[in-house]
């Protein structure tokens, strides 16, 4: 049975939006063997119809010379939408209607990690449904003061931490998985 990992460049005000304009300072051979770990055990990706329509319009363009565009254009796509007719990027395809339904038996049927990136609105939608089995971030040292951030205006979500890392730029690299209850208090 697969799980689904969603993966995520993060400040440390909690900012995941437009990471192209503060991401790539941190960027290094240690993020990279962190990210290039994460496409090895990937054999879906799950997005949103936002992510989809950017995506979609720029990565099928690009030279198997760029490794991602190769890995991406290949892999099998799944891209959440109710408003999406058609599919024209290669290997994709549209979950809509159930879609936690849809989603628990994409996991049934999958023999790998199904990664998800690019969506606040999605993995918090997966954390609500029970969907969620794994949070990768990678929590950039810059407070951005700007942006969409991955948790606001939610609800409670327990998380457990079950692997971290600091690389040299300062990024940490830490991995949660949802809590079956919350921590109890010391005193």
């Amino acid at each position: 049975m697969g799980k689904i990992v969603s993966n995520f460049f993060i400040s440390l005000d909690g900012v995941v939006e437009s990471p192209d304009q503060w991401h790539f300072p941190y960027f290094n051979d240690e993020m990279g063997a962190a990210v290039g770990a994460g496409m090895e055990t990937t054999t879906a990706f799950l997005m949103g119809r936002k992510l989809y329509d950017e995506w979609a319009a720029y990565w099928p363009e690009q030279s198997d010379d760029e490794p991602f565009a190769t890995f991406i254009n290949n892999q099998p796509k799944y891209v959440v939408s109710n408003s999406l007719d058609k599919a024209t990027w290669n290997n994709t395809t549209i979950i809509s209607g159930d879609v936690a339904a849809k989603l628990r038996e994409l996991k049934e049927q999958s023999e790998g990690d199904i990664a998800m990136s690019g969506s606040a609105t999605l993995v918090r939608w997966l954390l609500a449904n029970g969907l969620l089995d794994e949070l990768n971030l990678l929590v950039h040292p810059i407070a951005v003061g700007h942006g969409q951030r991955l948790f606001e205006d939610t609800p409670t979500y327990p998380l457990r931490l079950v692997g971290n890392k600091v690389f040299q730029t300062g990024v940490l690299h830490s991995i949660y998985a949802p809590a079956e209850t919350p921590p109890a208090e010391t005193a």
